[in-house]
């Protein structure tokens, strides 16, 4: 029979801003096991030129996955490997940094609405030092399926289970097995995602009121999930998105500085004495 998770824990996301002066709200899980693998949430919403315009210039990571999702708008992406990647509305793009990338992420539109999110997920030890790697997908690539009853999901990352349909998204060669998907509904359409009962799951509601275990969550909220092996939700207003992620936790000390996550102090001050002496660069262009 299916186990149903039920809510362990809500954040609420928190304005903040990054690169140059992009407007972001983000959660963030840094250290908290019950939101391993992941360790950041970043929502991009606004309609606002000034709010994105400046984007995000060049800039270094280690230790990290990054998937960025855009439900509207238009970014480039380019990086020290030589990938430009153009990640348009319903697409979404992959970038594993481990031991090193410099990458820039810039908007392409000049005016308009943007909403997007970009979502870190960590690398196991093993996976932190090996070389980087990218990849995009466009909207026609990433899985669809819905229902009357349900709305649409959309699968990016992983694999999930609706009903007797197994769905699987694009992108499956994450350092650890992960699901990042997303639940668009209208009211009273109902959720039942089967997932790998080894995995934490988490719902980050970006638009409307959802219900979960008769719990309201309204948007701008992330919830994490106790265990099992089915995510149920309700949408309870008459527009609902919701991303859902899940994945096999990692159970290993986290130290995060900036763009850098790695496992020890040590890993992390060896990283900063390598990008200000110009190792950092040369070990990644090897």
């Amino acid at each position: 029979m299916p186990s149903p998770k039920t809510i362990r824990h809500i954040r609420p996301a928190q304005p903040t801003s990054d690169g140059d002066g992009v407007k972001i709200r983000r959660i963030a899980g840094f250290g908290q096991p019950d939101f391993s693998p992941f360790l950041m949430i970043d929502e991009l919403k606004s309609e606002t030129r000034a709010d994105y315009v400046g984007g995000f210039p060049p800039h270094p990571h280690r230790g990290i996955e990054t998937l960025t999702y855009m439900l509207q708008g238009h970014f480039q992406h380019r990086d020290h490997m030589g990938n430009v990647g153009e990640l348009k509305s319903g697409g979404a793009q992959w970038m594993a940094a481990g031991r090193g990338v410099i990458h820039s992420e810039m908007p392409v539109m000049e005016n308009g609405a943007l909403h997007g999110f970009q979502i870190w997920i960590n690398q196991p030890a093993k996976s932190k030092m090996l070389p980087a790697q990218y990849h995009d997908f466009q909207t026609d690539v990433i899985a669809e399926y819905s229902q009357d009853d349900l709305g649409v999901v959309r699968v990016i990352a992983g694999e999930a289970t609706v009903g007797n349909q197994r769905i699987s998204g694009p992108l499956q060669n994450t350092g650890v097995p992960v699901l990042v998907s997303d639940w668009r509904a209208t009211r009273q359409q109902q959720l039942a995602l089967g997932v790998s009962a080894a995995f934490q799951a988490m719902l980050y509601v970006y638009r409307g009121e959802i219900k979960i275990s008769g719990q309201t969550v309204s948007a701008g909220h992330c919830v994490s999930l106790s265990d099992g092996d089915t995510i149920e939700a309700t949408a309870v207003s008459g527009d609902v998105g919701s991303l859902i992620l899940a994945g096999q936790p990692i159970h290993e000390p986290i130290v995060h500085y900036g763009p850098f996550v790695m496992n020890t102090m040590e890993e992390i001050d060896q990283t900063i004495r390598d990008y200000q002496s110009g190792a950092f660069e040369r070990l990644i262009r090897e």
